[in-house]
């Protein structure tokens, strides 16, 4: 794989893709609804998502978590019903950390070498292997039965006795039976019971939780006395640590090239930075993205914690989604970038997830192409990675109520199911677009020349961005509410973006400033010739610090003007 590629990310939710039922049944179990499988990523399925403009797959749970589906024929212990959300289970429920979970795998006691064989299959095609790590809490009924010989099972030396002790692995409400104000019997013939309890994942420290808490896991201990003023017991290094690193080597060693870190903000910054350089020190191309949420703390976890990569969520996500439902103006954009120019090539950029609310849902959009402008944006404005969801490029809904997961506009990660536009996509397996819309199709090729174009041209690629809006607020042609402009530049090429965020066609004029030609180093051309990277077409335009460039703009679009400097 090239090394000075812009990453663009393709999340995959794995159990979902490869499936082809469309009757699924709400709250099905896995015989009713299916379930896809990690063999469903052919080489035929890779190169498609390679071809979108793809560098890297995220494969969203893949290590065994909790699940209400029986396995116990291949000696895989069953978990109660009452802590596992929905049939399927949660992913970030993890059951066994050294496992794939059974689901995937064609051939359940074969599953490890099916995941192997992803990894190669992945990397024959061109593209990096990132997985998740769930470094906060576990499944309550954790137990791994693939863990290396000699090794401690996570809280098999804890003092039960102990709220806190910093060589517990799990924290404690000692003397109490969980008492969870949630059903803990569901459709079982005991009620669940657990004793001592445990902490809950979300940081409960009670034997409580309700059912809006993440009752089904329960929290890790890396040395913090939470109950204790956050009191920190570092020295000598506390036993989860070990365990936790261990892991991380364990799927290093597989080959992978990327771990995603789950809620990292819940773990203490000094973990990360004892064990993160540990894991490169062997395999230094491993990259590691973090999920982190609190603004204040990015620097932190990059330069202490030594992660690669954050999320920008709290910032230019909620930024552009709002511009798009029309509550922000668009010049909120200078805002967010300006906040974190010094980290802005750590920040990874995206507008859907597995959290979020998909695009097309009532709850965000209703409709794709008014993204397309957040689209433009979110990819091109940066060197740094920009991520999609699968199904994003089709328009995917997320409206369906599929069991756990009601109708919220997301799709779900805790039942069987199968997603509508990403099975007409696959069809069977041949990727032949002959059950996609025209508008399906349509948007599918923006999305790909988009993301493509993030790699083909260097100025995107790799270029200087300069933001233009200072210079056209108030501007009598040009909307800074519902505009956005800026440039890229490497070497003689620049490209001209400006998108609108408004339904109407609009025609801008665009005020270069004489500090842009200054700091870009570009000289100022009467009149030149600039193509449309999006569409291909022509046209002229002036090119100086004294006259504003006159640009027409589709409503919901954007143009990507690239100009050759003499």
């Amino acid at each position: 794989m090239e090394t000075n590629k812009k990453i663009i990310i393709y999340q995959v939710f794995t159990r979902l893709f490869g499936n082809a039922n469309n009757r699924c049944q709400p709250d099905g179990d896995i015989r009713t609804n299916g379930c896809g499988k990690m063999a469903d990523f052919t080489a035929k399925a890779l190169g498609e998502i390679r071809n979108l403009g793809a560098t890297h797959v995220w494969y969203t749970g893949l290590i065994e978590h909790a699940t209400q589906t029986d396995y116990r024929r291949y000696n895989i212990r069953p978990d109660h019903p009452a802590v596992v959300k929905g049939k399927a289970g949660s992913p970030y429920a993890i059951k066994d950390y050294y496992d794939i979970d059974p689901d995937l795998a064609k051939d359940v006691p074969g599953r490890m070498k099916e995941f192997e064989n992803l990894v190669q299959r992945t990397h024959r095609n061109g593209l990096g292997f990132i997985m998740d790590f769930v470094p906060n809490h576990v499944a309550r009924q954790y137990g791994s039965d693939a863990q290396p010989e000699g090794t401690v099972q996570l809280g098999g030396n804890d003092r039960t006795d102990q709220a806190f002790d910093p060589n517990n692995n799990f924290y404690y409400i000692p003397n109490t039976a969980l008492q969870g104000q949630f059903d803990m019997q569901g459709p079982a013939p005991e009620p669940y019971q657990e004793y001592p309890a445990k902490a809950t994942g979300n940081d409960r420290f009670d034997a409580c939780p309700c059912v809006n808490d993440w009752y089904e896991t329960v929290k890790l201990n890396y040395g913090v006395d939470y109950l204790n003023g956050h009191a920190c017991h570092f020295s000598p290094i506390p036993d989860t640590w070990h365990k936790m690193l261990d892991i991380l080597l364990f799927w290093a060693s597989k080959g992978i090239d990327g771990f995603r870190c789950d809620m990292v903000e819940m773990v203490p910054v000094e973990f990360w930075a004892w064990a993160i350089p540990q894991v490169k020190e062997k395999y230094p191309d491993v990259m590691f993205i973090a999920e982190v949420y609190n603004p204040g703390l990015y620097r932190e976890y990059l330069y202490r914690g030594r992660f690669d990569y954050l999320y920008d969520k709290v910032g230019l996500y909620d930024t552009l989604r709002a511009i798009v439902c029309c509550q922000e103006s668009a010049t909120a954009i200078t805002y967010r970038w300006k906040e974190l120019d010094a980290i802005k090539d750590h920040m990874l950029n995206f507008l859907e997830n597995h959290d979020e609310q998909r695009i097309a849902s009532d709850f965000f959009a209703g409709d794709p192409w008014k993204a397309i402008p957040a689209l433009i944006v979110s990819a091109c404005m940066n060197t740094n990675p920009m991520m999609i969801y699968f199904g994003q490029e089709f328009g995917e809904r997320g409206m369906d109520a599929e069991g756990f997961s009601g109708c919220d506009g997301r799709t779900t990660i805790f039942d069987y199911w199968s997603v509508d536009t990403v099975r007409r996509w696959r069809n069977g397996g041949k990727f032949d677009g002959r059950m996609l819309t025209d508008g399906e199709k349509k948007l599918q090729a923006l999305y790909q020349r988009v993301l493509t174009l993030c790699n083909t041209e260097a100025a995107i690629r790799q270029g200087s961005f300069f933001d233009l809006m200072y210079a056209n607020i108030g501007g009598w042609r040009f909307n800074e509410h519902r505009q956005y402009v800026f440039l890229r530049k490497w070497g003689k090429e620049v490209v001209l973006c400006v998108v609108n965020f408004d339904p109407q066609a609009v025609d801008v004029a665009i005020n270069l400033p004489s500090h842009a030609f200054d700091c870009l180093q570009m000289p100022p051309i009467e009149e030149c010739r600039a193509t449309d990277l999006l569409t291909g077409e022509t046209s002229n335009i002036s090119f100086v610090p004294y006259r504003p460039s006159e640009v027409s703009l589709e409503g919901y679009c954007g143009k990507l003007l690239k100009i050759v400097l003499p």
